[in-house]
């Protein structure tokens, strides 16, 4: 799953109140509806974090792979109640469920990780990926809007696993990456038997390393999924076109926490 950063909104709170937005979900069912979430993609992870995608992206200045056409894309609007605004896409996840990661020939994160130990969990395991939040909306409420959506999604097909990759930025040199696995590692690591191996290792930090991170200081979309009783997988893999340490994470629903049952699985 890849992570934007996510930080405090940079839209003014008296606005959003002025305009009484409010967040509005719901899944891409025509073209027009994935290529704006592929252009929300594309502003995120290139032009913020300066994501090396193919000339083909560049060109339509739309974040596209092949697992696309295999994802179900889910969307979160910012709508004005008022009706002076027309609504704006500020958030996006993509989906990939058991049966459509079989036709794929497996998941996205199979390219940076052997998920072998994982086979058990696979007919009721989806994968999410691309995760994403425009930079104006990063708030709790975007967040909670798809992570409701996500627990509707997965009941509702009773499904119980989700996997993906949280991704790290590594501006830094990797100092915050390699801290961040080394405080994970002795926190928030799963059981032996489900532990997965990176095929591109994180490669050394260029600073010292600073342990333990805080879950204070941890990226807001990481300690959101700790708290709500995710599990970290094993080591970071090294992603070369994001430039991104990316942190293999598993959450099931019969470990989450009360808080977030009642959060996430909201009717």
């Amino acid at each position: 799953m890849k992570l934007a950063p996510v930080t405090a909104p940079t839209r003014s709170n008296s606005l959003a109140i002025a305009l009484d937005w409010h967040f509005e979900t719901g899944w891409a069912d025509s073209e027009a509806d994935l290529h704006a979430a592929q252009a929300l993609r594309y502003q995120v992870f290139a032009g913020e974090l300066g994501a090396r995608l193919s000339p083909a992206a560049v060109a339509a200045e739309r974040d596209i792979d092949r697992f696309d056409a295999f994802c179900e894309h889910l969307l979160v609007w910012a709508c004005d109640g008022t009706g002076r605004q027309a609504p704006e896409l500020v958030g996006t996840y993509r989906v990939l469920p058991p049966g459509a990661a079989r036709r794929a020939g497996g998941l996205y994160a199979e390219q940076e990780f052997d998920l072998a130990p994982l086979a058990p969990l696979r007919p009721r395991m989806i994968e999410l990926g691309r995760a994403c939040v425009a930079p104006a909306w990063r708030s709790g409420g975007v967040i909670l809007a798809l992570w409701s959506a996500l627990g509707q999604f997965m009941v509702r097909r009773e499904l119980e696993t989700m996997v993906g990759c949280a991704s790290v930025g590594l501006l830094d040199g990797g100092g915050f990456a390699h801290a961040l696995w080394q405080t994970l590692r002795t926190t928030h690591l799963v059981a032996p038997e489900w532990l997965v191996t990176p095929r591109t290792a994180l490669p050394p930090a260029d600073m010292p390393v600073s342990t333990p991170v805080s879950l204070r200081a941890m990226p807001p979309l990481i300690k959101g999924y700790l708290r709500g009783g995710a599990r970290v997988l094993g080591a970071p893999a090294y992603d070369s076109a994001f430039h991104t340490a990316d942190l293999p994470i598993m959450m099931r629903l019969q470990e989450l926490s009360p808080r977030y049952r009642a959060q996430f699985l909201l009717p």
